[in-house]
């Protein structure tokens, strides 16, 4: 044997030997004497399967006599017993010699991975019965090459999958396939960036049982990378966070019920107070000897409490975010110039007005009537923060972004930002996140419905827009409302006027469609008044009857659009199949389907509209190409 060979053998750590086919050893490594305790003359009189557990001895003696027969090296492992008594796991390498009748053999001591792997599998079979203990908790493994999800049986249940096949492994597609669609495309972007990106991923989604019933899953995992940076293996848990998500559904609820009984006790104390005003008034127009300056006094404040009672239920909608918005162009700058006097009356001579606007015009498209009443709302509110005495200031400017808030990023665009600061004493720590929530108001009952900066919330968020509250613990708060920015300078149109009514042909015929008998009565008088001949139908169907049996009687049809049966959006488009020419105008107070899905293309007339706004509105529909 070469030297090379001989200080091979006698450094190797692995057993290395020469055997026959009759279970003897020829020549033995030093390195069988620190495993075995056996000197090399001990191992070379004996028979070597003396040293083999009993039940590894035959499967060794059968892969030799394979290896024999065939002359193909010879790969196994079995169990070799060691000078301590202990057993252990060898792997061998076995390979025919070129007479016949021996053969080298390479064995590996196995017993320290082997080891390693039980500590392991122990260690997960901990985790997994720990997990266990905690309800709705699994654990699933992602291999990325083969794109398999190996799974437990807690994670197949959950998921509503098989358990034996979550042993063997689903692939990404089959795994993922109840997930439901408004959150499988955040699920797919948020593991896409976990192959090229380290670090942990956590992320809730919801999917679909096998039974039906939607399930909220918390996942969070870890991937691993190999040595040059290739994702090759994910692991993580899942959580069921379907309890914890009802429960808090149901503790909104809950919250939202008890709610009710303060927004109903502030929404009966304003209402309340203006249909005194209107009663009151109207019993007086009842008598025969009001002087002509009274009676139109006690008018006025019938059409002025009206129209308050009109901004309190616009108030309402806004706060749920189901009103339909009357966008216009204005200036922003302008627009709170025009209401300093206001503002200046509510807040009182002990508080300090000051504005500051910007010198370029700051033009935005929106309700010009929610802006005006949400910045009034805003100075009220820091009104009774300074408890009437302070410096009020309302500034106007121009913003390249909304800064990030509430949990979203900053949006970068050209917005006009319009801050309210007061010099109060601030909102504390654990109120500013909820100052925009529901119904939530620190006034006592009865003192107003408390839906001032819920309206300003839902006619930032109706306008594309945002709005972001933040106070100092030294005092003082600042409301800042965020409104997308327009590029032209567009000058708004006047608002409708009931002493300049606009012109209206005199053969003009008004179809007018109306379920309610006193609103359809009112809408014929009105048109009446103004010179033009009316016929009322009370529901689409009639309506259809009446046109269908003249149809180049009418000009122009005036519908509501909730009905009962069909609704007034469904005529219009009817009557835009059946009969181009005519023109359709709407009306509504609320509709679901207008406040989500707009009015379909035709105009729209809101309720309650004077008889100003209503000639106007009929004369844009008819000046349409």
């Amino acid at each position: 044997m070469e030297p090379e060979s001989e200080q091979f053998w006698a450094l190797s750590e692995d057993l290395l030997g020469v055997a026959d086919y009759e279970g003897k050893l020829v020549r033995v490594s030093p390195s069988w004497y620190a495993l075995t305790g056996k000197t090399a003359q001990d191992l070379l009189n004996g028979d070597y399967t003396a040293l083999t557990h009993p039940d590894d001895v035959m499967p060794s003696m059968m892969a030799v006599a394979a290896m024999r027969a065939d002359r193909q090296p010879a790969r196994f492992e079995n169990r070799l017993r060691g000078h301590d008594g202990s057993w252990h796991v060898i792997a061998w390498s076995l390979s025919p010699m070129p007479d016949g009748i021996r053969f080298t053999a390479i064995g590996r001591d196995r017993t320290p991975e082997r080891d390693a792997e039980t500590e392991l599998r122990d260690t997960q079979d901990f985790v997994r019965l720990a997990l266990s203990a905690v309800g709705g908790v699994g654990v699933w493994t992602y291999d990325v090459p083969s794109d398999t999800f190996v799974c437990d049986a807690a994670i197949a249940a959950l998921y509503g999958l098989d358990p034996d096949r979550g042993a063997k492994g689903f692939k990404m597609a089959e795994f993922l396939a109840n997930v439901l669609d408004d959150d499988l495309s955040p699920l797919k972007t948020v593991m896409t960036g976990g192959l090229v990106r380290p670090g942990d991923l956590e992320l809730e989604y919801r999917i679909r049982h096998a039974d039906g019933s939607i399930r909220y899953v918390l996942s969070r995992g870890h991937t691993y990378f190999d040595a040059n940076g290739v994702a090759v293996r994910r692991t993580g848990i899942g959580i069921d966070m379907t309890k914890q998500r009802l429960l808090e559904e149901q503790l909104r609820q809950s919250q939202k019920m008890e709610a009710l009984g303060q927004l109903t006790g502030g929404i009966a104390h304003d209402f309340n107070n203006l249909l005194t005003v209107i009663r009151g008034s109207a019993d007086l127009l009842r008598r025969t000897d009001v002087p002509e300056p009274k009676r139109r006094r006690y008018i006025e404040a019938v059409a002025d409490t009206a129209d308050r009672a009109t901004k309190l239920t616009s108030q309402l909608l806004s706060f749920a975010r189901r009103q339909a918005l009357k966008p216009e162009a204005f200036d922003v700058g302008a627009s709170v110039l025009a209401l300093r006097d206001m503002i200046a009356t509510l807040t009182g001579s002990r508080i300090e007005l000051r504005i500051d606007v910007a010198d370029c015009p700051c033009h935005v498209r929106a309700d010009r009537s929610q802006f005006d009443t949400a910045i009034v709302n805003m100075a009220v509110n820091a009104r009774d923060a300074m408890d009437a005495v302070g410096v009020l200031t309302i500034t106007v400017k121009l913003a390249d972004q909304i800064p990030g808030t509430r949990g979203n990023g900053a949006v970068v665009d050209p917005f006009v930002a319009i801050a309210i600061m007061d010099t109060g004493l601030g909102i504390p720590a654990d109120q500013i996140d909820r100052i925009f929530e529901p119904f939530f108001t620190t006034k006592p009952v009865g003192q107003g419905t408390g839906l001032g900066l819920s309206q300003v919330f839902g006619f930032a968020k109706q306008s594309e827009g945002e709005i972001i509250a933040t106070s100092s613990p030294a005092g003082g708060t600042i409301f800042t409302l965020y409104l997308p920015r327009l590029d032209d300078n567009i000058v708004a149109e006047p608002a409708a006027s009931d002493d300049d009514l606009a012109l209206l042909p005199d053969d003009l015929c008004v179809l007018v469609v109306e379920d309610n008998e006193a609103v359809g009565t009112f809408a014929t008088q009105a048109l009446a008044e103004l010179g033009h001949e009316t016929v009322w139908a009370p529901n689409a169907a009639a309506a259809l009857q009446e046109i269908d049996a003249t149809p180049h009687r009418f000009g122009i049809v005036f519908s509501d659009v909730v009905m009962p049966g069909m609704s007034g959006i469904v005529l219009a488009a009817l009557l835009r199949e059946r009969h181009p020419r005519l023109r359709v105008l709407l009306t509504s107070g609320y509709s679901t389907v207008i406040a989500t899905s707009g009015s379909n293309g035709f105009a729209l007339l809101h309720k309650p509209y004077s008889i100003g706004e209503l000639s106007s509105a009929m004369q844009r529909v008819l000046g349409e190409p």
